[in-house]
């Protein structure tokens, strides 16, 4: 049974930084790709972040480059979203999703529960 577990989330003021974590488990993580979704209240869900099974490709969306920071550890089965400079419109619920293909829509096999980050003004 694949399980993806997110944790990191939290308050923080806007300006300030924190460091996602998405734990992979009853897969081979190596072999998939992962990306990071975010979901604000009364917005649909979007892509923030990819990373291709390798960690050698990688995707942003305009808004968080230079900012945030995709990584990978395939020896921890963990995904990482550095996220600095956060700024009142990061509010949302954050979740990783993976899947065997590297890709920019939302058709991931596998997803996560969630973990909240809200950003102060």
């Amino acid at each position: 049974q694949v399980r993806l577990v997110e944790s990191g989330g939290e308050l923080v003021q806007a300006g300030g930084s924190l460091r996602l974590s998405c734990a992979a488990s009853g897969l081979t993580f190596i072999n998939y790709a992962t990306g990071w979704f975010r979901q604000a209240p009364g917005k649909e869900r979007e892509l923030v972040t990819a990373i291709d099974w390798s960690g050698s490709v990688t995707y942003y969306r305009d808004s968080v480059k230079g900012r945030f920071t995709i990584s990978k550890d395939n020896t921890k089965n963990t995904v990482y979203l550095q996220m600095n400079s956060l700024r009142p419109e990061d509010t949302a619920v954050y979740y990783c999703a993976v899947d065997s293909k590297y890709r920019l829509d939302q058709r991931y096999a596998y997803w996560g529960q969630g973990t909240q980050v809200t950003v102060s003004s």
